[in-house]
């Protein structure tokens, strides 16, 4: 790997290994990750819950070539968990839990994925700011929620809606009293694919078995450590690579595009009978941020019927 600056936290790193076609991203949320989950009490499992999402959303969403494209990642169950929702735009994250409080409490500090989900669907939308024609529009797979984790049930995403080999590792821990969170993600780059099914590419490139062991070695101390350069996980897993070229990617930052303004026009499009039956006592429409936690009133004399 040719000399670099490191990178550390809130900024993705790309990698390929040409001679083993392969890809990879490498990302670890640090301030990001704090910032998004102070708006939040979230009780320890959820909190983690959560990280692991924002992870996930950050590897997925740093495959994303074109400004303005969005990613979306989206839980809905009947679990302890009802919604989870994590999006990533142009390097912002933001991500959100609904849950119920009681049926959180009762579960151990260990629960399953089918502990908090039950049973339910994990859903990842793309949607690429290009002419449909061009590989634009919006692309959504829908899988299972199935495995110990929800970086399993990304993985079957890769398998069942994009049919490319790979291998997700994320970690969550606490480091110095803040949470912090990483994850690896490696992929299969199939060569004469052309008029097959990609998963059967990988009976002819028998090296990609050797890079997936070699990715399923990364553990969580060192996707989490802050002082750990993510170039030097790189080093470790693939240095006796003869290629692997690396690139930093842009850095991340906590999202939320609830915005007055915005909201004011939307509630404008409603009939003034209906902004009545929204107002409270005060006069005001408050509209509620899942994202932030935050509270826009936004006064029913300011609209002119």
């Amino acid at each position: 790997m040719a000399s670099q600056p490191h990178t550390f936290g809130d900024q993705p790193l790309r990698f390929s290994l040409p001679d083993r076609h392969a890809r990879g991203r490498l990302v670890r949320l640090d301030k990001v990750l704090s910032d998004i989950l102070s708006a939040h009490a979230y009780p320890p499992l959820i909190e983690r819950t959560l990280a692991e999402a924002l992870v996930l959303t950050a590897l997925l969403g740093a495959s994303l070539k074109q400004a303005d494209g969005q990613l979306t990642m989206q839980a809905q169950t009947k679990g302890a968990v009802r919604l989870l929702v994590c999006d990533y735009k142009d390097g912002a994250l933001r991500g959100y839990v609904q849950f119920d409080a009681a049926a959180v409490a009762a579960l151990p500090s260990d629960s399953t994925l089918f502990g908090l989900f039950g049973a339910g669907y994990l859903a990842i939308t793309f949607d690429r700011a290009l002419p449909v024609g061009e590989g634009g529009g919006r692309y959504q797979g829908i899988v299972p929620l199935e495995g110990a984790s929800l970086s399993d049930a990304a993985e079957h995403y890769f398998v069942q809606s994009e049919q490319i080999p790979t291998t997700i590792r994320v970690g969550v821990a606490h480091k110095d009293g803040r949470c912090v969170a990483g994850g690896l993600l490696v992929q299969h780059l199939p060569e004469g694919e052309e008029g097959r099914e990609r998963l059967h590419v990988r009976l002819d490139h028998p090296e990609w078995e050797h890079v997936s062991i070699l990715s399923g070695t990364t553990g969580a101390d060192e996707l989490c450590d802050p002082a750990l350069p993510l170039e030097e996980i790189v080093w470790r897993l693939f240095h006796e690579e003869d290629k692997v070229l690396v690139e930093s990617g842009s850095p991340l930052t906590k999202g939320c595009r609830c915005d007055i303004a915005h909201i004011r026009d939307v509630i404008a499009k409603f009939p003034a009978e209906d902004r009545a039956d929204m107002a409270d006592d005060d006069g005001d429409i408050v509209v509620d941020c899942e994202f932030c936690s935050r509270r826009f009133p936004v006064s029913l004399a300011s609209f002119k019927n």
